[in-house]
């Protein structure tokens, strides 16, 4: 039912950032770098359409893909629609902002799941890497 995209770095993370689509539900490590893990949710879903436990499997990934947040337990994880997510000129390449802080939520990530993030790499398959890959899916999801 859901796909996941994921940044492995600030570039991707960037062109995520450019090209997602109002269905993605955006996760990050609170106040640390990590990747931005993409859910992408089916058309007329929102925030609150997803159940705890894909909320609970997206933030473990994005817990173990960040370099500060993988080794430390109790890391926050922050979460909001991609449309929420604000980006200006004077920013850094991956930063991002929100238009309103209230449409944020999180959630707590005691420690790492291994039988969750081995399950999720397992699933894994790099593909849609080129910016021009994401140009052309958004473009495609536009016309439906």
């Amino acid at each position: 039912k859901y796909l996941i995209y994921m940044g492995r770095d600030k570039y991707e993370n960037e062109h995520l950032i450019q090209y997602g689509w109002p269905e993605d539900l955006w996760f990050h490590v609170d106040k640390m770098s990590s990747a931005h893990v993409y859910l992408r949710l089916p058309r007329g879903d929102g925030i609150d359409d997803v159940p705890e436990e894909i909320v609970h499997e997206c933030a473990q990934l994005t817990k173990l893909n960040s370099i500060e947040g993988c080794k430390v337990n109790n890391v926050r994880v922050v979460y909001t629609m991609w449309s929420n997510l604000r980006k200006s000129g004077d920013m850094a390449t991956g930063q991002v902002g929100f238009h309103k802080s209230s449409q944020v939520k999180s959630v707590v990530i005691e420690k790492r799941e291994n039988e969750i993030v081995n399950r999720l790499n397992k699933s894994k398959v790099e593909k849609h890497n080129h910016p021009s890959d994401l140009a052309e899916l958004r473009a495609e999801r536009d016309k439906q």
